[in-house]
């Protein structure tokens, strides 16, 4: 039980509802304290990011010759995987775009995806995950009472992008994700993404229907379609000099 008297950090949103948190002499947390100093050598360094942003590309070029895509993106609708489909288009890329709509869309979202993927000229595949089974899978998590809700969503969307990668033989999937604006959430509040061993036993103990259709990922299959599939994640953004507001 933690007994120490309610503080939220002067600069986030975090508070004492992590048992781990530090603050300063001004009231910082030791998180985001963490994150500035840990980020200032990850976000893009000038010539040194764009020197490796070329080497990127050309191997994603050089690997996809004579393929229908060279690289697949995951796509959501939000700012960060739009701005990521609208820089791989610029920098010469063949992607796919691909979306797992796992229920909860927003119109705006897919009227962003739609948008961009027409103005881009890219073709675009939607994974659409059965209703009435993930909303069982996401409902078991809610029973859990347990911090990261988001695993089942988390895992679909890996299983979704590889299986994809997979069937055109593309070897680069590109993310939104970025150092500039995620990666501050308490070690307390996270749960390993691909930890499907977790999912299927809490669904085991909440879930009423069985999991038949779910796409699942773990380590085993991210060592499989790493090591003999050949396929990598790229994380774009981090080579760009990405600012949120300029993109949208």
């Amino acid at each position: 039980m933690n007994t120490r008297p309610y503080q939220i950090c002067n600069r986030c949103v975090l508070d004492t509802s992590d048992p781990e948190i530090v603050f300063d002499e001004n009231g910082n947390c030791n998180h985001c304290s963490e994150y500035v100093d840990r980020i200032s050598n990850l976000v893009y360094q000038g010539q040194s990011s764009d020197n490796q942003l070329i080497s990127i590309v050309n191997r994603i070029k050089e690997k996809g010759k004579r393929k229908e895509y060279d690289c697949i993106i995951g796509i959501s609708g939000g700012i960060d995987s739009c701005y990521v489909a609208y820089k791989a288009k610029e920098l010469g890329l063949r992607p796919l775009a691909v979306h797992m709509d796992n229920g909860w869309n927003t119109e705006e979202a897919v009227s962003n995806i739609k948008k961009v993927c027409s103005k881009l000229d890219i073709d675009y595949q939607s994974v659409v995950l059965d209703w009435e089974e993930f909303k069982d899978i996401q409902l078991s998590f809610l029973k859990a009472s347990i911090v990261e809700i988001e695993i089942p969503t988390d895992i679909a969307i890996l299983a979704a992008l590889h299986k994809v990668a997979a069937k055109y033989r593309v070897r680069y999937i590109i993310s939104g994700g970025n150092y500039a604006t995620e990666g501050l959430l308490p070690e307390s509040w996270f749960y390993n993404p691909k930890d499907s061993k977790l999912l299927k036993a809490i669904h085991r103990q909440f879930g009423t229907k069985k999991m038949t259709t779910f796409p699942t990922f773990d380590y085993k299959k991210e060592m499989y379609y790493k090591f003999v599939k050949g396929i990598k994640i790229v994380y774009l953004l981090n080579y760009l000099p990405f600012s949120k507001n300029a993109a949208m």
